[in-house]
């Protein structure tokens, strides 16, 4: 099969899906990898690298784009690039889907077979691609949260860590999945004091088999997050819903209540974030004041750290670029349930039970269009 990587348009992506290491997997396999020339720069990695793993550079995105039978993508197509969607194209990306809905009517017009990767599934109830990239969120928004916490960066001069003789500071972190329990680790490890909230009690349970210094958790209620978030010098918004939007959790009045100088910082923003008051930004211009808070919103945390996330990235992706590749669509689909959960897009038709009803569309099983076993979806 002959398979794309083209570079992200998105502000701030140094990201690339596919790394010279999965390219050498992929060549080897007798696949043809076309590279847009450039593509890993942002990731800190050469067109010289991409060829001597067996790669073809490419001058421009519309040759990557025309060539390729699958093209490999960290986010979805701007509108741009729309223009390269077609019938015979298979993509993978980060679609974001759930608050896109100029993407996903591009998707379905052009008749392609479109991945989102966020929702490729492993059966044990993982998200296997998009893991890598909630562990380095995870880790990450902690420290981003401790710079805009000091004075210079606008906050109120705290230090998460405290000091001798004085109260280290607050953190609340809602949700506790790959994405909460990293950020709690990591600033429990800073020194600061911790509340994870979610509803799953499992989840909050092995949270606390963990055994972390400074860290309690408690189960989610709007009575709950009211009397926890007001008393927060960082609140770290770490909820998902697979391929749906996500819920407000945090009102204007919540926030309102929080101190001036205070931090918020939203990672669902790119599935509409769990704070009423986010909007999204990007890392050339991450943060906003809003009722007297800091906003960190920006879509790609990742991004921030190109060449460890593209490395992640490319590890996680390759297993199901090469399944398809290697074994064509249908049998790819067949042969795993987690790929065909994270199909959003075939042949015109929307196939995400998730995100039909999130835009009040039909949903048309992957059964129905495609000779699937009936456990393919």
């Amino acid at each position: 099969m002959r398979i794309g990587v083209v570079r992200e348009l998105t502000p701030g992506e140094g990201r690339v899906a596919l790394t010279p290491h999965a390219v050498h997997e992929l060549v080897r396999a007798g696949h043809r990898v076309h590279v847009e020339a450039g593509a890993g720069e942002g990731a800190a990695v050469s067109d010289e690298e991409y060829r001597r793993a067996g790669a073809r550079v490419v001058a421009g995105a519309e040759g990557v784009w025309r060539d390729s039978e699958l093209i490999a993508k960290v986010f979805g197509p701007l509108p741009e690039e729309y223009r390269y969607l077609r019938e015979d194209l298979i993509l993978f990306a980060f679609l974001s889907l759930a608050v896109d809905a100029g993407l996903l009517e591009a998707l379905l017009a052009s008749r392609c077979a479109a991945f989102s990767m966020e929702a490729i599934g492993d059966g044990r109830g993982g998200l296997p691609v998009l893991a890598p990239m909630s562990e380095i969120a995870g880790r990450l928004v902690p420290q981003i949260g401790a710079h805009y916490l000091q004075r210079p960066s606008g906050g109120r001069g705290i230090l998460l860590g405290g000091a001798a003789g004085v109260r280290p500071g607050r953190v609340v972190v809602l949700g506790a999945g790959i994405v909460g329990s990293g950020a709690a680790c990591v600033a429990s490890g800073l020194g600061a004091e911790v509340v994870v909230v979610d509803r799953d009690l499992d989840r909050l349970r092995r949270l606390e088999a963990m055994r972390l210094g400074g860290v309690k958790t408690l189960a989610a209620s709007s009575m709950g997050m009211r009397e926890v978030v007001p008393d927060a010098d960082l609140l770290i918004g770490a909820v998902l819903v697979v391929d749906s939007r996500t819920p407000h959790l945090i009102d204007r009045e919540t926030v309102r209540a929080m101190r001036d100088g205070g931090v918020i910082v939203d990672v669902d923003v790119d599935q509409g974030g769990c704070v009423e008051t986010s909007r999204p930004t990007t890392l050339e211009a991450p943060t906003f004041v809003d009722e007297g808070v800091t906003h960190y919103c920006v879509k790609n945390v990742p991004a921030a750290v190109p060449v460890t996330a593209a490395h992640a990235l490319s590890n996680a992706l390759v297993p199901y670029v090469a399944k398809v590749a290697g074994r064509g669509l249908v049998d790819a689909l067949n042969a795993d349930a987690g790929l065909a959960r994270g199909a959003s897009v075939v042949e015109g038709r929307l196939v995400s039970p998730s995100l039909a009803r999130e835009h009040a569309a039909e949903h048309h099983p992957l059964t129905s269009i495609l000779p699937l076993h009936a456990e393919a979806r």
